[in-house]
């Protein structure tokens, strides 16, 4: 089996949705210029002899369709050469392709793999244009496949003893790791800055336009407070514990890697970042499915050869407070190293982009800290009752 190392990763800023800094911006061009970005340091890569481009997206619909994948590649490679394809398993889309692109070279059947995600919620809402329902799920029991994200936070947070005190608290720490994140810098290096181009009607009632560049996060909230998330009323049910405030953000954004062979990172005289042990997907009960890593991430582990207490940094995408406290109580997992920097509540989660980019989040901190040859895990949950979990080695 040969060997695929990533050695190019970035991200762009994170928008808020739907009417946030990107809402002017499409998916795909929002792809498109972050490949750019990492093509341009790689002057010796013949982009010809990229094999694929795979791009994850939970909404492929409307501006998202039509296998946008192969309009990434086009707009952001510019050669006809290179194919496209789009794949979905909705909150893990981003991570799964890299785990597409890393089985695809060590079987053989490709030396370079561009991988990651892109979504707009800004764009295409978050169940789609039009969703149509399968009734007969109602006479076989699965009829929670259908259930609101929320509800089943919900559930999970009923099922597990998850307080409402607790959820604000994780999610106002969310906030504050952020916005110490930022102050501090640490996630400029891993940024792809956007320039966009808003179009609008003037006090004259002229059309008129005005350019303006994105490379932060919009996310975090800096008048957030304890006493401010405790106030906010339950959006998912009467007398339950799900706010607004303690539940991850609609979002735009982009993530991508560049994976490759170990024959093509030594011809091209690259250094590796990072190389992907294991990815696992697990199934859970739909209605809770926010519990979907306490299945995949002793998956992954097991296929990896590895134990728990080797990871050393993780990436736990903060889809509600109620499933991440749940997963992380369950698996005995040290808080102190899980989403250092904040997680989706305050960064925001757009969706098929949100694997990529924790990955992106991943190497990057781990650059920081040092933690050649140590081991980072990248999981969440996702819709309709599924966790998955990727495990990286970190090598630069």
């Amino acid at each position: 089996m040969k060997t695929a190392y990533i050695v190019k990763a970035y991200r762009t800023a994170v928008g808020k949705a739907p009417r946030g800094v990107f809402r002017f911006k499409r998916t795909d061009e929002l792809a498109a210029e972050t490949i750019q970005h990492m093509m341009s340091e790689l002057p010796q890569l013949d982009k010809t002899r990229i094999d694929d481009v795979i791009v994850g997206n939970a909404m492929p619909e409307g501006s998202q369709g039509l296998n946008m994948a192969r309009l990434i590649s086009l707009m952001g490679l510019d050669s006809i050469d290179v194919p496209g394809v789009t794949v979905n398993r909705f909150c893990s889309s981003g991570i799964e392709t890299i785990g597409i692109a890393t089985a695809k070279i060590q079987a053989g059947m490709a030396d370079c793999i561009i991988a990651g995600g892109a979504e707009s919620m800004s764009s295409v809402p978050m169940t789609g244009y039009k969703t149509e329902l399968n009734y007969d799920l109602a006479k076989s029991g699965h009829e929670d496949y259908y259930w609101g994200m929320g509800n089943t936070a919900e559930a999970v947070a009923n099922q597990f003893n998850v307080s409402r005190e607790d959820q604000d608290e994780f999610a106002y720490n969310s906030h504050m790791k952020a916005l110490k994140a930022q102050a501090e810098n640490r996630f400029q290096d891993q940024i792809v800055p956007i320039n966009v181009k808003q179009i609008y009607v003037d006090e004259n009632g002229k059309k008129a336009s005005k350019s303006y560049t994105v490379n932060k996060d919009e996310g975090p909230r800096a008048g957030t407070s304890k006493e401010v998330l405790g106030k906010l009323r339950p959006v998912f049910a009467a007398g339950g514990s799900v706010t607004a405030g303690n539940s991850s953000q609609m979002s735009d954004g982009a993530a991508f890697v560049m994976v490759m062979s170990e024959n093509m990172v030594k011809e091209l005289n690259l250094e590796p970042i990072a190389r992907l042990v294991n990815y696992a997907a697990a199934g859970v009960e739909p209605r809770i499915m926010g519990i979907g890593p306490v299945k995949a991430i002793p998956k992954a582990l097991k296929q990896a050869g590895l134990k728990l207490e080797d990871i050393e940094l993780i990436e736990l995408n903060e889809a509600f407070a109620s499933q991440s406290l749940a997963v992380m109580r369950e698996l005995n997992i040290n808080q102190d190293i899980v989403n250092v920097n904040g997680g989706a509540i305050a960064l925001g989660h757009p969706l098929g982009c949100t694997g990529g980019k924790l990955s992106v989040q991943l190497f990057d901190e781990m650059r920081k800290r040092s933690m050649k040859n140590k081991y980072g895990m990248v999981t969440m949950c996702v819709g309709t009752g599924q966790g998955a979990a990727g495990i990286f080695e970190f090598l630069k």
